[in-house]
């Protein structure tokens, strides 16, 4: 270590990005820091992104399946949880879990960065100069010093404009886990993946859901088929899709109740119990003091790297949803380890080419690989195998006769070029064909091998057929 600096390495928030920085580094022998502001350790990914998001879909699952239960004569329903009409659950049933398993998570960071004698450093950090950071808490402010620095920080959602959130109303993501009722009527701003997510997530619960985008259709970056399938699953749901919309105006009745009213700049009008801001995030660098270190975020508060995860200042490194796309969880932790390997003068790999894209829906959405219209807009000639979920055995089982699954295959050399799935387990079902593809495998691969019965796997066999079948004329 460069005498006069505390650490060889701080990163600057604990989510998957920094976590993995700092324990790549930790484990090569250097002295670390990680500082954190938040009250859990894990960024926003532990304490209002991934992990609550996803423990909250598991709720409206469970609640939602016992509910079809019910219904099909087969008893069930949400025990003590469920509202007064006996077919809503209260918001305190659906998010018990969520802080639980919020705390554990966070718990198992935390066990991880202090078996690997990772200094966790407690407050919120602004450059003094560019080896320098105060760190300040409310036990006062100290100063750290470090020869390299991963920035880490990740994002936040996008405010709304010209209205305050208040928790109850006007919320962003960052707040439905601390909804205190579930509402009739919603209205989700943004139909990008978190607001899909969500929007999916309480029309399960019969919500009355409304979503509002600039765009004419949602998650342009999927397969068409597959969002087509989405939208279909969604409207059966009662979700009103109104696309190349805006809001012009929000006001707040004051009621009681309090209820929201959108003025679009179409003329519409909109009222609503909940309207849930879900516009995009932006990088959660404002408080950073950037200048200090001789760096600037763009106007959406990201950094720019290199290939290597450098910023303009050599030893200061940035991975995470901070960088921008892809802004995956998956992603973020795998950018954290390059960068500090990186930093440390050690040489990496570059990022995965093939990495899955996995959309927490109801049903859930999945992806790897290139798209139709990728294949199309290029050239690339192709063959498209496909499977659906009541044609196999374990959908029936799971009484899932919507999911559909496909995959895309070069008609030259018969190679995989994409994988892309909605339905029951579509996050999980993907990987088989993401170590495929990243591996070089093509339609011989699935055509000769054998995969347990019943599983859903069994899609990769009958797309594969069907692919061979079109191929064979």
């Amino acid at each position: 270590m460069e005498s006069g600096f505390n650490y060889d390495l701080v990163c600057i928030g604990s989510g998957p990005a920094g976590q993995r920085a700092a324990v790549r580094a930790a484990k090569l022998g250097r002295r670390v820091a990680l500082i954190e502001r938040r009250r859990a350790v894990g960024g926003a990914c532990c304490d209002t992104g991934t992990i609550p998001s996803k423990t909250f879909r598991e709720a409206v699952m469970s609640f939602a399946g016992r509910t079809a239960s019910s219904a099909g004569g087969a008893g069930g329903g949400f025990g003590s949880g469920t509202g007064a009409n006996g077919g809503r659950p209260s918001a305190a049933a659906l998010l018990s879990r969520v802080a639980a398993v919020v705390e554990r998570e966070s718990s198992l960071v935390e066990r991880q960065l202090n078996r690997n004698d990772v200094d966790l450093l407690r407050g919120e950090a602004r450059f003094v100069d560019p080896h320098t950071l105060a760190i300040t808490s409310e036990s006062g402010t100290r100063l750290v010093s470090a020869d390299k620095m991963v920035i880490a920080c990740g994002t936040r959602p996008t405010p709304p404009p010209g209205v305050a959130v208040d928790g109850e109303t006007i919320i962003t993501s960052d707040e439905v886990t601390q909804l205190q009722r579930i509402p009739k009527s919603m209205v989700v701003v943004g139909a990008g993946v978190i607001g899909i997510e969500y929007a999916s997530m309480f029309a399960a619960l019969g919500t009355e859901v409304t979503l509002i985008d600039r765009q004419r259709r949602p998650l342009e970056f999927l397969d068409t088929e597959i969002v087509d399938e989405l939208i279909h699953q969604m409207r059966d749901r009662n979700v009103l899709f109104r696309g190349e919309e805006a809001v012009e105006r929000l006001d707040v009745e004051p009621g009681p109740p309090r209820r929201a009213v959108l003025h679009l700049e179409s003329g519409k009008r909109i009222v609503s119990d909940l309207v849930l801001f879900s516009v995009g995030r932006i990088g959660a660098t404002e408080a950073l003091n950037l200048a200090a270190a001789g760096l600037a975020a763009d106007d959406r508060g990201r950094l720019k790297v290199d290939e290597c995860f450098a910023t303009a200042v050599p030893h200061l490194f940035a991975a995470g949803d901070v960088i921008g796309y892809p802004s995956l969880a998956a992603t973020s932790s795998e950018q954290g380890r390059l960068a500090a390997s990186h930093a440390l003068g050690l040489p990496a790999k570059p990022l995965a080419k093939h990495f899955p894209f996995g959309i927490y829906a109801i049903p859930e959405l999945s992806m790897v690989g290139a798209t139709e219209q990728q294949l199309t807009e290029a050239k690339v000639p192709y063959e498209v195998g496909q499977a659906r979920y009541r044609e196999i055995a374990r959908g029936q089982i799971l009484g899932d006769d919507s999911g559909f699954f496909k995959m895309l295959f070069h008609r030259d050399d018969r190679s995989l070029l994409g994988v892309h799935a909605i339905g029951t387990g579509a996050t999980e079902l993907i990987h088989i064909g993401q170590a495929v593809l990243a591996l070089g495998g093509g339609l011989d691969y699935f055509l000769d091998a054998i995969f347990n019965y019943p599983t859903l796997a069994e899609c990769y066999k009958v797309a594969a057929l069907d692919a061979a079948n079109k191929l064979a004329f």
